[in-house]
């Protein structure tokens, strides 16, 4: 009977168990996963089931980790996930956040667009550290990336984006992450994609300032290849700043709209 250990294919008898294989091949992996789930019982294995060996405390190869990842997200969705190319424009508190999901995602290629540095002021809600002030946030992203999933392709693009360079910069992502701070950077954006690019899935988000209720960041189908993110009137102004929980759920909106746009259900 073939099963998959550790993504490699082995053939075991009939009626070998999950635990068996685990005593065989690892046996003092602390977790074991079959199918992307962990089990706590063992049970008998069926033929093409995909068994994960994991050791608690031990840092694996590459190709183990890779491994680990696609038992963990499931065979199938995995291998949607690493042939997309999501382009994020804007690498602030949502597209820091969208950048860091995607990644533990295990998308296939990142295109990562902003023309700013890390500062101080920005610790307070987006994915970096202070190792990174003065870093241009293209590069710090691209480092932060690499220590979580080193198999994602990442490009950057260190580069002020608008109406005359948009069309260049993203001609070959499939899904646009618009993750600007700036209401008419968000406009410029959206609308020449609309208009130029129409074939473009954009992720966009209006509205998650302040310390609202969470329940107010909605995503909303605006039309067949448009989502917007948030409560579409919360924006950023004294007295009413951009705080890290509400930027990280509607960055997990988005996120999670990039997924299911990926996977093919693409109702809200």
């Amino acid at each position: 009977m073939k099963i998959f250990v550790n993504e490699r294919t082995t053939i075991v008898k009939e009626g070998t168990t999950a635990f068996d294989v685990r005593n065989s091949f690892k046996k003092d992996a602390d977790i074991v996963v079959l199918n992307g789930f962990i089990i706590s019982d063992d049970i008998a294995l069926k033929e093409n089931d995909k068994l994960t060996l994991i050791k608690r405390g031990e840092v694996p190869t590459k190709e183990e980790l890779e491994s680990l990842m696609i038992a963990r997200h499931t065979p199938g969705v995995h291998e949607k996930i690493n042939k997309a190319f999501v382009g994020i424009v804007g690498l602030g508190g949502l597209g820091s956040n969208i950048a860091v999901s995607l990644a533990r995602l295990g998308i296939g290629k990142l295109l990562l667009v902003d023309f700013d540095v890390v500062e101080p002021s920005n610790l307070n809600r987006q994915q970096y550290f202070v190792k990174h002030i003065g870093m241009l946030k293209t590069d710090a992203m691209k480092e932060i990336i690499s220590e979580i999933n080193p198999f994602v392709k990442v490009d950057t693009k260190n580069v002020f984006i608008d109406e005359n360079n948009i069309t260049d910069i993203l001609a070959n992502v499939d899904i646009v992450v618009e993750a600007f701070d700036n209401p008419k950077s968000k406009a410029t954006l959206i609308n020449t994609l609309l208009q130029k690019m129409p074939q473009k899935y954009i992720v966009g988000a209006s509205g998650m300032a302040g310390y609202f209720s969470n329940n107010t960041i909605v995503t909303k189908k605006v039309r067949n290849n448009f989502y917007l993110i948030g409560d579409g009137i919360s924006e950023a102004k004294p007295g009413c700043g951009l705080m890290a929980p509400r930027v990280s759920i509607a960055a997990g909106h988005q996120a999670n709209t990039v997924l299911r746009i990926i996977m093919e259900e693409k109702d809200v």
